[in-house]
């Protein structure tokens, strides 16, 4: 049985691990496990996950059974649109995937930020099993962005966006 939770620094290399597996086992075949390696290094670096756990306007959950992480999700408060929430981050280990971690993740993130109103996130377009399970939770596409990933990757994304439940 799997506990959400606030993640602690002492979670944050388990964090890494369970990031790089996923990326892997989800863009490997879209874009190259080379390409998968330099995004993994920069976006799951220590200090890029540091900087994640400190952030006040932010949550960074992790899914823990008291020996390991299966899950985490990361939200933040936009920067660019007012009273919107960014999921930047939502990921389960690929062997325990479908068992109600990412549901967990999901339905904490969604209460931790009372005054926002909308959640926005950005996903592969060829990552049908996020596409579903978002759509499934109340998401809807609302653009497009040609660049997705960091250093003007070139790779592009859907954007989909929830209306959140006021207090």
């Amino acid at each position: 049985m799997y506990f959400v939770r606030t993640a602690g620094e002492r979670d944050l290399e388990k964090v890494r691990v369970l990031l790089v597996e996923s990326f892997h086992a989800t863009y490997d075949g879209l874009h190259g496990k080379a390409r998968v390696n330099e995004l993994t290094a920069q976006l799951f670096s220590p200090a890029a996950l540091k900087t994640r756990l400190v952030r006040k306007d932010a949550e960074f959950l992790v899914a823990d059974d008291g020996r390991t992480i299966g899950g985490m999700g990361y939200a933040a408060v936009s920067q660019e649109l007012t009273k919107t929430v960014t999921l930047h981050l939502l990921y389960v280990s690929p062997a325990l995937q479908r068992q109600g971690i990412g549901r967990d993740l999901f339905a904490e993130l969604e209460t931790c930020f009372p005054d926002a109103e909308i959640m926005r996130l950005e996903v592969e377009p060829q990552n049908a099993a996020a596409i579903a399970f978002y759509k499934a939770h109340g998401f809807t596409e609302v653009g497009r962005n040609e660049n997705g990933a960091p250093g003007q990757s070139g790779i592009p994304s859907l954007i989909f966006e929830k209306p959140l439940e006021g207090p």
